[in-house]
């Protein structure tokens, strides 16, 4: 299965947004050894070990050459596999530091070093024009926050996306549909780690809650519980650095309250992209402008404590949230980008993933194989289609 990469315009704004952070910061170079943001500059993943967040390879910007840094172990796999087709010529400049031209990156540099003489770190800053940053521990060189730096989202960062978020809800689905009320909590969860790696997508939250646990727990890990009347699974699938989150709930013998609150909670969902919109067409507006209206709308749905509960969510990307909403986040709502709200009404929950524009709103995590309505937000009058629940009865 092939996944597209960078394209020339993506990476023009993407080098754009660093150049004038060098500008403004008097920088001579920016690095990158997070994998998600190694991912943002490079459309390539530098992850060898998935338990740590730094990979094994640093992308570097010096306004005119895109510099990786690698040790000879891994020099093959980030070289020959991970840029393969999109390297046009090679120039030798001695034994360990190769130059490649490429079609879809600005001029690339892959740097060698010895592994078992330097480590990472060290390597970037024996490499590094100074002053620099980094967005991991590198001597002498400043630090980085990347996140302000990857929002609003590149046209071809929304073409991936978009893949990402069809892929992990397909996988989701397809699991969803085969659940039946004696299965176990880590049944469910097991299901779900092999669909999502059968699409290539790493999967960093894996939530499973049957009908007891669910009235409980906002972020249930997988037990040995039985699902019995009805279930919530929610997961987080990561490709290439982006994140896209996905909930879904299957009633087999619900509670009378079921249907009432999943109602609620969609339009909760609903009232938060809504207020998005909106709050991004303002010069200042800020994250905690979106989460006064969602405050608002819990009230007017008859629940004005519930926000108190759960976290909302917030802006998503190269995060599964890069940023969360609170009463006090001053954090700036943009558009075009990714947004992942995930209210809770009392064991009950709605999220997607969904990219928010000027015109309206396109849901990456649906796939029109589930149930699915259209519910309007309780303090506008956009109208938003939302996963709704999947009714199964035991064959």
């Amino acid at each position: 299965m092939a996944f597209s990469r960078s394209s020339t315009a993506a990476q023009t704004e993407t080098t754009r947004r660093l150049d004038a952070y060098l500008s403004d910061n008097n920088l001579k170079a920016v690095w990158f050894a997070d994998s998600d943001s190694y991912a943002w500059l490079t459309g390539r993943s530098n992850i060898i070990d998935r338990s740590v967040p730094t990979g094994v390879a640093a992308a570097g910007y010096d306004g005119n050459t895109v510099i990786i840094v690698v040790d000879n172990d891994e020099r093959g796999l980030v070289r020959e596999e991970r840029f393969q087709g999109d390297l046009d010529s090679v120039e030798w400049s001695n034994d360990t530091v190769e130059i490649r031209r490429s079609p879809t990156l600005p001029n690339v540099k892959i740097v060698n070093f010895k592994w078992y003489a330097s480590s990472l770190s060290e390597a970037v800053a024996e490499h590094s024009p100074t002053p620099a940053a980094a967005d991991f521990d590198v001597p002498d060189l400043e630090s980085i926050d990347t996140s302000p730096l990857r929002q609003p989202l590149a046209e071809t960062d929304i073409e991936r996306y978009r893949s990402v978020g069809e892929d992990t809800a397909a996988a989701v689905e397809a699991v969803c549909r085969q659940l039946r009320p004696s299965d176990s909590e880590h049944e469910v969860a097991t299901a779900l780690g092999g669909a999502l790696d059968a699409y290539q997508l790493d999967h960093p939250v894996v939530l499973v809650a049957g009908e007891e646990r669910a009235q409980k727990y906002r972020h249930p890990q997988p037990t040995d519980a039985k699902l019995d009347g009805y279930v919530i699974v929610s997961v987080v699938g990561r490709r290439l650095g982006l994140y896209a989150s996905c909930t879904r709930t299957v009633a087999f013998d619900p509670p009378e309250w079921l249907k009432e609150r999943q109602k609620v909670a969609m339009r909760m969902d609903a009232t938060a992209l809504a207020a998005t919109q909106r709050v991004a067409s303002k010069k200042d507006g800020t994250a905690a402008d979106v989460f006064e209206v969602i405050q608002s709308g819990y009230k007017d749905a008859g629940y004005p404590n519930e926000w108190k509960l759960h976290h909302q969510g917030g802006a998503a990307g190269y995060a599964s949230r890069e940023w969360v909403a609170t009463p006090t986040a001053e954090a700036k709502v943009t558009t075009p980008m990714a947004y992942a709200w995930n209210p809770t009404v009392q064991g009950t929950k709605s999220e997607g993933t969904v990219l928010v524009t000027q015109d309206g709103y396109d849901p990456f995590t649906l796939t029109g194989d589930w149930p699915t309505q259209t519910v309007q937000s309780y303090r506008h009058k956009d109208k938003v289609p939302r996963p709704d629940i999947l009714y199964q009865t035991e064959s």
